[in-house]
């Protein structure tokens, strides 16, 4: 049978695809950009129809998926909160986060643990002429994922970037069970590029002294990534390279100015290796087809033996708090989560296998909350129920407005003593109190 047959076929309305769940399924929805649209709604259409199905995605972007707005049917669960997952948890008590190492996913999945899935939806691109569906500006682990599918069912967005491999970048026809078409239009959703703050600018210039000719990058999501890659294409930094889990806006800053070219790279010279990418429209049409970009199954470009193997590589990541013993949280206030830890342990941890690499856990000195009043994100200890995204013994370099200090191998007065040093001015004198009450700071350490 021809393509065109087979995919003809294949091809059906998402309303019959989805009549393929039944009551207590477990249902894959593809990562990021890759959540269906049509086949939610239809899902969600069959809500009187089923009871007791769980649904599993990671950093839901919009639209609000329509199988979260019934909780008496549908549990959502989250790999990788994002900000519309924990709107949508604040109103329904069954969304659910899974806290995983990203990078070991995959290998969670294959490897048979947890229950196996009915079916998987994923939002791809068009057919090629030779029978592949690209994944779009989405690898992650997508295609492990569709292996524990019994039932595969493409979403087919017309307007969604081609982003070329890499590896595990597309899906054959013949792995494919059914076919849904979206209507012209459909494609990746774009934000805004996000502007930095004068806290960020100051974070991001106290960066740049790190950073040499040569060096590999990776960055993640924000106004301070955004304004590293802004500085960087305006300096005289030469030769750079990029391996990241997510490509942003700052990349195609980096790469068009020439500063980032990957000449230097061990491997995969010449391009960006990266998961998953999420930004601006300027950035999808700067992936669509671009050799200048690899797109990699996670396991690959964030496994910290793949990512040590760059020589001067520099992780840049973000938190929420640090307290007085190094401890960094980046996905809670309390108990109440609000982001999912995503490849930080990765990249923390193969940047100091690296050789000649840091690690910089990057946040501001305060926060304001909605009554206006300021407060320390360096803290003597953590509230009640806080994670710990990265715990203190793989702490490198932490940088706020203030500066950068460097805690690796420091005994704890001494990180006490730095970290307070890094906090602003104002709670500065709260935390020497505070570091002395707990016995790990005080004067006469200083002798």
């Amino acid at each position: 049978m021809g393509l065109q047959q087979d995919y003809q076929r294949k091809l059906v309305s998402a309303q019959e695809a989805v009549k393929v769940v039944g009551s207590g399924d477990i249902v894959d929805y593809g990562f990021f950009n890759g959540k269906p649209v049509l086949c939610d709604q239809a899902l969600a259409a069959r809500g009187n129809e089923l009871r007791d199905v769980q649904v599993y995605a990671a950093v839901t972007l919009p639209p609000v998926p329509e199988v979260a707005k019934n909780p008496m049917v549908f549990s959502y669960h989250d790999f990788q909160y994002s900000k519309l997952t924990r709107m949508i948890a604040a109103k329904n008590p069954r969304v659910f986060y899974n806290p995983i190492i990203y990078h070991h996913a995959p290998d969670m999945l294959r490897s048979g643990i947890g229950p196996s899935r009915r079916a998987g939806f994923y939002r791809v691109c068009p057919m090629d002429a030779h029978g592949y569906f690209n994944l779009g500006p989405q690898n992650s682990e997508t295609r492990a994922k569709m292996e524990r599918d019994e039932i595969v069912v493409l979403e087919v967005a017309p307007a969604m970037p081609v982003c070329l491999g890499g590896a595990g970048e597309s899906v054959h026809l013949s792995e494919v069970d059914f076919v849904v078409e979206a209507p012209a239009g459909h494609g990746a959703f774009s934000m805004p590029t996000e502007e930095a703050t004068p806290e960020e600018k100051a974070i991001a210039e106290h960066l740049l002294r790190h950073i040499t000719d040569g060096a590999v990058i990776q960055l993640g999501i924000g106004g301070l990534p955004n304004h590293v890659g802004k500085l960087i294409a305006e300096s005289d930094l030469k030769d750079l390279g990029g391996h990241t889990e997510m490509f942003c806006d700052a990349y195609v800053d980096m790469i068009e100015s020439g500063r980032l070219n990957g000449r230097r790279k061990s491997f995969d010279r010449g391009r960006v290796a990266y998961t998953f990418a999420l930004g601006s429209q300027r950035m999808y049409e700067f992936l669509h087809q671009n050799p200048a970009a690899a797109s990699y199954p996670v396991e690959y470009t964030n496994d910290p033996r793949v990512i040590a193997q760059h020589p001067r590589f520099i992780s840049i990541v973000s938190a929420i708090e640090v307290d007085l013993f190094g401890q960094v949280n980046a996905e809670s206030h309390g108990a109440r989560q609000i982001s999912g830890n995503g490849g930080m342990w990765d990249f923390v941890w193969g940047a100091q296998w690296s050789e000649g690499g840091k690690s910089f856990i990057c946040l501001t000195s305060t926060f304001t909350d909605h009554s206006g009043q300021p407060h320390s994100r360096i803290v003597p200890s953590f509230a009640p129920g806080s994670i710990v995204t990265i715990p203190r013994q793989m702490v490198d370099y932490v940088v706020t407005e203030y500066g950068a200090a460097r805690l690796n191998s420091l005994p704890t007065w001494m990180r006490a003593e730095a970290l307070i040093g890094l906090a602003h001015p104002d709670f500065r004198d709260e935390l020497i109190r505070e570091a002395a009450r707990f016995g790990i700071w005080r004067q006469s350490n200083k002798r």
